[in-house]
């Protein structure tokens, strides 16, 4: 419900959350949309897998999109931080190998939104 940023919806496809368990999730633009999806018009499909999970500390996750443009094709590393503050926890998302299709400016966009997603999710 809170991962997909604004303007997306997503389908959990498959969903095995241990170390070396993996995920296949599939995100579907809603209307209108300044980007194009990277498996088709308007979906995007995300394949992770569970490189390490620490409870109640880190998520760190090796992702990849479908794509037959080469631009977003390879692994990121995505490490979900959560970090015990005052108010309650506070999660930040470092991303490593981001693909050169995606541009910095967008991807901190979505990961923002996403964060943001969860923020109101959790309260």
């Amino acid at each position: 419900v809170w991962l997909p940023p604004a303007g997306m919806t997503g389908r959990i496809d498959h969903f095995d959350a241990r170390p070396g368990g993996n995920y296949r999730m599939t995100l579907t633009y809603a209307g209108d949309h300044a980007n194009a999806g990277k498996a088709s018009a308007d979906t995007d499909i995300v394949e992770g897998r569970f490189a390490e999970l620490v409870e109640n500390k880190r998520v760190a996750q090796i992702v990849s999109l479908e794509s037959d443009d080469p631009s977003y094709v390879g692994n990121m590393w995505m490490i979900w931080k959560l970090t015990p503050v005052p108010a309650g926890t506070e999660v930040s998302i470092i991303a490593e190998n981001v693909p050169p299709g995606i541009s910095e400016e967008d991807h901190k966009i979505g990961m923002r939104s996403t964060l943001e997603n969860l923020a109101r999710f959790v309260e």
